[in-house]
């Protein structure tokens, strides 16, 4: 749902009610209480599935407020009785050694994902022990968070000081855990730095190489195999550079209840990364063929889409261009998605950034004079043959957008020298 009106004006930025964030459905809730503490302007979230049969907040959002409370020093939350309305009063992003106990009901990657985002700018260096379910279809696998959300962060980080940071910035899975019975462990541990660094990554690339990696707990290891062959008969007739490997845990590491998961990466000659994963359903795993085949379709359309960023780490980077230093940052991206969009709108609401969207220029395409001419022709063919040619066109030549934003040089808490 589109959030609520707000009051942004800078006049009235001493009034607390002018301060407060207004929002109102459960979509994109995660962001919006990121927002809050990145802003520093508390935020109020109401109309939270009123006419569900269940109304109010889930489980697993109310254990994401804890780890916020956990990971913030001063943050106030206080939600409802019928938990259809929240407020959060944000803190001091105070980091430091913390562990928590995630719901089963989603994976890893839903606490993960935003938190990410927020440690580099802690009071401490954050060193962050979760536990519960690895990979989960609907939320970001801990193999995507590192072989792809890390490198994205990365990328906004200081040049002078990569070296050094690089090494700092990890993300460990000592134990894996599927659901319903989880079990896994990871550890994530970030830098702390002074500010990000302005982008400019407009050029996607042509895809040079794909790797993936096969899970599997409480089966037999054959089930991983039997993943990677799937996948390679798909993706290897698209590029020869392919490596596919299989990560089998056991014992004690393998967690507490049966099941099998797939991720794929693609890597660009100019460092785009586009990511899909799949991961077997708890009640009806299926086939491994089924799953890995899903996940090699879904990586191919994700490069169809081309952008330099792929569909489910938009709305990280422009919430990263947004805090970024006051120069214009700027990315080429393919379709957005609803998440993406958003984003953008809660980030005029919350730190007044307004995004600039234009297509982008596309080397090596035909001019739009040649496209004319090639339509009047086409014209004069039947129209099953100029529907194959559009369809072709516009798999060869997908839509970019330049998408450039000046940011507002979010310095975070600790003053680094």
């Amino acid at each position: 749902m589109a959030p609520a009106a707000t009051s942004s004006t800078a006049g009235a930025a001493s009034d607390p009610k002018s301060r407060l964030l207004r929002f109102t459905g459960h979509r994109n809730f995660r962001q919006r209480l990121i927002l809050s503490l990145i802003s520093q302007r508390p935020v109020r979230i109401d109309s939270i599935r009123p006419d569900s049969s269940s109304p109010g907040i889930r489980d697993f959002e109310a254990n994401f407020l804890r780890l916020i409370e956990k990971i913030t020093n001063g943050s106030h939350v206080e939600i409802s009785y019928t938990g259809t309305s929240i407020l959060l009063k944000p803190g001091v992003i105070a980091g430091g050694k913390v562990v928590h106990e995630c719901s089963l009901t989603r994976g890893i990657g839903y606490w993960l994902e935003w938190i990410v985002v927020l440690a580099p700018f802690a009071k401490k260096e954050v060193a962050l022990t979760l536990r519960g379910v690895t990979n989960m279809d609907g939320d970001l696998g801990v193999d995507t968070i590192r072989t792809v959300t890390l490198p994205h962060l990365s990328l906004f980080l200081p040049l002078d000081s990569v070296s050094t940071l690089a090494s700092s910035l990890e993300l460990r899975i000592s134990k894996r855990g599927s659901a319903p019975g989880g079990g896994g462990e990871v550890h994530f541990r970030c830098p702390l730095i002074k500010h990000l660094s302005t982008i400019n990554f407009t050029a996607p690339g042509r895809i040079k190489k794909i790797r993936g990696i096969a899970t599997c707990t409480r089966v037999s290891p054959q089930i991983a195999n039997r993943l990677i062959d799937s996948a390679r008969s798909i993706l290897g007739r698209y590029i020869p550079d392919l490596y596919l490997f299989a990560d089998v845990y056991r014992g004690e590491d393998s967690g507490k209840s049966p099941g099998f998961a797939i991720t794929l990466l693609s890597t660009s000659t100019t460092g785009a990364i586009y990511s899909a994963e799949a991961a077997s359903a708890t009640e009806n795993p299926g086939l491994p063929e089924d799953l890995a085949e899903r996940a090699a379709r879904q990586l191919l359309e994700e490069i169809s889409e081309n952008g330099c960023v792929d569909k489910s780490h938009q709305p990280m980077v422009l919430l990263l261009m947004a805090m970024s230093p006051m120069d214009v940052a700027r990315v080429t991206m393919g379709r957005m998605g609803a998440n993406a969009v958003m984003m953008m709108r809660d980030l005029k609401s919350a730190l007044g950034v307004e995004f600039k969207i234009s297509t982008a220029e596309q080397q090596g395409l035909p001019s739009k004079e040649q496209e004319s001419d090639d339509d009047e022709e086409d014209d004069d063919g039947d129209e099953e043959a100029n529907a194959k040619r559009e369809m072709l066109k516009k798999l060869a030549q997908p839509e970019l957008y330049t998408v450039s934003c000046v940011g507002v040089n979010f310095g975070g808490f600790k003053k680094v020298g």
